[in-house]
């Protein structure tokens, strides 16, 4: 095990805050002395079912202190996932069904394990312990927390002030969570940001019911490719866990160069050292910015696809969107014929764009091509029913036959 000074220098990689530093330290110490792993807690609500690349910033810190040798209790919040958490939010969120839930927890947990040891990963639901509180249970809990000291929270605080509607339920939201923390007696909490208030609930809780409080450990929101706005699928600047090996590899080689290094230490499975020798190469000009993200790239897809995927994928995009040529295997799928088609449905039904709004986006962008020729129109008028090689932008290929 290595030392605590050396676990703490590790652990900090890349966080925005320790809260408090000193204490986490001395957690470290005591570990270290008595050969006791520390407990280390995330939450996650399975509100969909889907993970991007933001969602894994707490993940590879999970990551790291699993290899560190200490206890990840993966936390799937299938009761808190029902009240929906405030965080950040400007209105109420929906709530979930149970069905909803389930079926995005299953999803999560086949996620996550590209980057936790499964085998030394505590799986939990905090519906084990929230579904067997009574009302009484949910009064007490209640009384640990004051409505003014709500109301300071920047999100309530703008819609209250705002005129926006708050619901109850969602003041219970930080005291749920902070509760889990009593429960599992963490030593650390990891979230991010926008967390912060519920982790230091969950730190004074803590002190509430007798235990010594856990140290709170933000970690920053990750922008998206566009360099500017968080990671979201909504605004279609993310990066999926369970995308195609060569769409994960190309959507990375078009990350603006000043998010390298974070993305690199927020997401990379190296550590501090082999990152910071990278680093230095770059600044030394002994390596291309290029290569160095085509290494973080190639890293990447090996974590979540496999090494060979990582290399396919290097090489896919190699040939294709580097030297332009078309792929080998393309696959062929069936449409039906008509005199005029659309061409924003058309990709949509082909799965080649998420919306038609997408769609008419890339066809005015000219990112849309027929046969090697750049679509300049929305209407189609297809010459025949014969077999049509359709590209959207660098990456994206697919033949139809028209029936």
């Amino acid at each position: 095990m290595l030392t605590a000074e050396a676990q703490l220098k590790e652990l900090s990689r890349g966080v925005d805050e320790i809260l408090v530093e000193k204490d986490l330290l001395e957690k470290l110490k005591v570990s270290v002395a008595k050969n006791q792993p520390l407990i280390v807690k995330a939450g996650f609500d399975p509100t969909a079912p889907d993970i991007h690349l933001g969602h894994t910033v707490l993940l590879q810190k999970m990551a790291q202190f699993q290899k560190l040798g200490h206890t990840v209790v993966f936390l799937i919040g299938d009761f808190t996932g029902r009240v929906g958490d405030p965080s950040g939010k400007s209105k109420t969120r929906p709530q979930l069904t149970d069905e909803q839930i389930k079926l995005n927890a299953e999803t999560y947990k086949q996620q996550v394990f590209k980057i936790l040891d499964e085998d030394k990963t505590q799986v939990r639901f905090n519906g084990e312990w929230l579904d067997e509180l009574r009302a009484v249970d949910f009064v007490r809990l209640a009384s640990h927390a004051n409505v003014a000291r709500m109301l300071e929270r920047d999100d309530f605080n703008r819609r209250y002030k705002g005129g926006e509607s708050i619901s109850v339920h969602e003041f219970l939201y930080p005291l749920l969570q902070a509760y889990d923390s009593v429960v599992l007696k963490a030593d650390v909490e990891l979230g991010g940001t926008d967390q912060k208030f519920n982790l230091l609930l969950g730190r004074e809780l803590m002190k509430g019911y007798g235990l010594v409080p856990q140290v709170c450990l933000t970690m920053p929101l990750l922008e998206g490719l566009d360099g500017v706005q968080k990671m979201s699928k909504s605004l279609d600047n993310y990066v999926g866990v369970s995308e195609a090996p060569n769409d994960i590899f190309g959507k990375l080689m078009s990350m603006p160069d000043p998010l390298m290094r974070k993305y690199y230490d927020l997401l990379c499975p190296l550590n501090s050292a082999e990152i910071e020798s990278k680093f230095q190469a770059l600044k030394e000009q002994k390596i291309h910015p290029r290569q160095l993200k085509i290494d973080f790239a190639k890293q990447i897809v090996s974590q979540y696809h496999g090494e060979s995927a990582g290399t396919e994928a290097e090489s896919y995009f190699d040939r294709v969107v580097s030297r332009k040529e078309i792929p080998d295997q393309i696959e062929l799928a069936e449409y039906p014929y008509a005199e005029k088609i659309w061409i924003p449905r058309l990709l949509l039904d082909l799965k080649l764009v998420t919306t038609t709004s997408d769609g008419k986006r890339m066809v005015q962008q000219g990112a849309v091509k027929l046969n090697q020729t750049v679509l300049k129109e929305e209407n189609w008028n297809p010459p025949s029913r014969e077999n049509i090689l359709i590209q959207v932008g660098k990456r994206r290929f697919l033949r139809i036959q028209l029936v």
